[in-house]
């Protein structure tokens, strides 16, 4: 019975919010440092208490050393030890604060550099869908900016928090002590503040994320329009003064959101400032008429070393609540932050391994490929809001296969099958080809036999094993892919050769590349092996890349092989040494070959016709000619474009590609 492929699902903020609240998952992270957290707070409650001590010293100055109530005249040896605690305090606490600087910032960077991994590591199993539904530039800023915009809440702000609520606590605690009277005329406007700051928290949290969605944009732009394919789009097709406009709007667009989130809230604290610049005043007041009785609420408790003592600790009082506030409305700030990273880590791959798979033995592999009933349609792409790429994805964000049609119109695979009810077998050490004309599903074919799709309907076996049965590791290391435009990352050419394999032995990798006919043009180079390729290889020409490509393909050595026809644009030479190389890329393994020039697969073991997803004819070349099918008129269209009496072109090639 067909089993159906998995759902997809779109998952809003709201949905991710209510499946799992920021603030636990942001506590789960900073659980492995739950011992330094510890030693962090122990700092804090020491450096709280002995702040707290210092008004009550002052007092002591006051009212036992310079002028005692008992009406004594000043008492030194008193007023020395005050004023070496008074000094004493300032500089342990120092020392304690330089100890808690580097705890904190140690746990905090370690839990960042934990979420900047686990979004990595998250991003490396989501579906190859999921990516080309995705702006590059869009996960590189979540992993760069949305990361680095809570640095602060992991590394200071937390601390912060505790420890300006425990100074904040301790001076109320002390006020009161001091004068309960004095401290509910500094309270009585609190409420107000606090019912203030959750609407500016809350305005500053959509702020926030309008901006890292501005951002995340900008950093698209710019990973698009200054790669190296970007820039040569942009000078072939002069438009290079429309990426500078594109990326000015949007660079405009970022500088009006930062300036509102910066001045969200500027009023509020204005107002906060303002009022504990006017307390003491108050306070002043307010005590004269405690004193003279004009207030009768226990003028004997109101002291000139009291008063002094209550506006040192309210004007200390200022800065720590200041702070408190702003952290607080950073916190609310951040959350936008953590639930832009949250959102890409509950995104659950499509392709998942499932339990009790199998692994397949290398020593046993025979490479037997089956594709049985198989119906496939593209899922609709899977992105967040605004990552859908229309360079990959037409207006209507539904993927196009294998370009447009032949009348130029995008044929929407996501709205059909772009495999229809196909069955095809190729025996272990076959070498298979697959043709059909644009857009008739050769690629997708290919694409799942690595599982880089699932199938809709039907199953793609391996030696009897449903993929979907198989583990995904020993999946991988068993198919090998050779793409018509490989992928080289800037390194070295021995780093991309042993990309397959990265404890390959030097001499393995000077083998692949004899065998990749790439050696004697490597050892040319100046820098041999060591040659930098450039961003995608482009110092080299394309028959280099493929040739690397296929050292690399080599190097890993799999047991079934897919060739995504790697010669359609190249030269007769160096197709011909591309050639070579494939021929021993092919020999004792299950080869599928995409063929675009006809020519190259004539020799193959059996050759599969698709049109419009359908599998239409199968056989050998001379059987498939007799036959006088889609193949016969695939290769009769080939050789009627070759002019005839064309010097450089052999009359018995198709140099043309489809």
């Amino acid at each position: 019975m067909p089993r159906p492929s998995p759902v997809v699902t779109h998952l809003t903020a709201a949905d991710l919010r209510q499946r799992d609240p920021v603030l636990p998952r942001i506590a789960r992270l900073l659980r492995p440092y739950r011992g330094k957290i510890t030693l962090v707070l122990v700092a804090v409650l020491a450096a709280a208490a002995l702040q707290a001590m210092v008004p009550f010293l002052t007092r002591a100055v006051f009212d036992d050393a310079l002028f005692p109530l008992d009406g004594g005249g000043p008492r030194l040896d008193l007023l020395a030890w005050l004023v070496a605690g008074m000094c004493a305090i300032p500089i342990v606490a120092a020392l304690i604060g330089i100890v808690q600087i580097w705890l904190t910032s140690t746990v905090g960077n370690s839990a960042m550099a934990d979420l900047r991994g686990d979004l990595f590591e998250h991003l490396q199993k989501m579906e190859l869908a999921f990516f080309t539904a995705t702006k590059t530039g869009a996960i590189q800023s979540r992993l760069a900016n949305d990361v680095a915009g809570v640095r602060t809440v992991l590394t200071d702000t937390a601390t912060t928090i505790v420890q300006n609520s425990v100074t904040v606590t301790a001076a109320f605690v002390s006020m009161v002590v001091l004068s309960w009277q004095l401290t509910v005329l500094t309270l009585f406007v609190m409420p107000l503040f606090i019912g203030l700051q959750f609407r500016v928290g809350r305005a500053r949290q959509r702020l926030a994320r309008r901006t890292q969605e501005s951002l995340s944009e900008m950093t698209a732009i710019t990973e698009e329009a200054l790669s190296v394919s970007g820039i040569l789009l942009a000078k072939v097709f002069n438009r290079a003064e429309s990426e500078v406009e594109r990326y000015r709007e949007a660079n405009r667009r970022q500088t009006r959101l930062q300036v509102d989130q910066a001045m969200t809230g500027r009023t509020f604290f204005a107002m906060v400032q303002t009022f504990f610049a006017i307390t003491p005043a108050l306070i002043y007041l307010v005590a004269g008429w405690i004193v003279t009785g004009n207030v009768p609420v226990g003028a004997d408790t109101i002291t000139a070393g009291t008063l002094v003592a209550f506006t040192t600790l309210q004007s200390r009082l200022q800065m720590p609540l200041l702070q408190l506030m702003r952290v607080t409305l950073d916190v609310q700030t951040s959350m936008a932050l953590f639930r832009r990273i949250f959102e890409y880590l509950d995104l659950e791959p499509a392709i998942t391994e499932r339990p009790g798979a199998v692994a397949l033995d290398p020593e046993r592999l025979r490479g037997r490929v089956e594709l049985r009933g198989v119906r496939f349609r593209y899922p609709e792409p899977r992105s967040l809001s605004g990552t859908v790429n229309r360079d990959r994805f037409g207006e209507s964000g539904v993927r196009i296969e294998d370009g447009p049609d032949p009348d130029g119109t995008e044929r929407p695979i996501g709205s059909g099958w772009a495999l229809d009810d196909v069955s095809l077998v190729v025996e272990p050490g076959q070498l298979a080809a697959i043709v059909g004309p644009s857009g008739s599903g050769k690629t997708t074919a290919t694409y799942l036999v690595p599982r880089f799709y699932d199938v809709t309907e039907g199953a793609v076996l391996i030696d009897g094993y449903d993929v979907r049965d198989l583990t995904l590791s020993s999946l991988a290391d068993a198919v090998g892919m050779v793409t018509q435009e490989p992928y080289l990352f800037h390194g070295t050419i021995r780093d991309n050769i042993a990309y397959a394999r990265p404890d390959a032995a030097p001499e393995e990798i000077v083998r692949a590349a004899r065998d990749a006919n790439i050696h004697d043009r490597i050892m040319s180079f100046p820098d041999g092996y060591e040659t930098i390729t450039g961003e995608r290889g482009y110092r080299l020409s394309g028959g280099e890349k493929q040739r690397l490509a296929i050292a690399r393909v080599l190097l890993k050595d799999p047991r079934i092989l897919i060739l995504d026809e790697a010669t359609s644009a190249l030269d007769n030479e160096t197709e011909r040494l591309v050639q070579e190389a494939l021929e021993r890329a092919t020999r004792s393994r299950t080869t599928i070959a995409i063929a675009h020039r006809l020519s190259t697969i004539r020799s193959a073991d059996v050759i599969f016709g698709l049109e419009d997803g359908r599998l239409v004819e199968h056989g050998t070349h001379d059987q498939l000619m007799a036959a006088g099918g889609l193949y016969k008129r695939l290769y009769d269209e080939q050789f009627s474009r070759v002019p005839a009496g064309t010097p450089w072109c052999d009359p018995r090639r198709a140099d043309i590609p489809l």
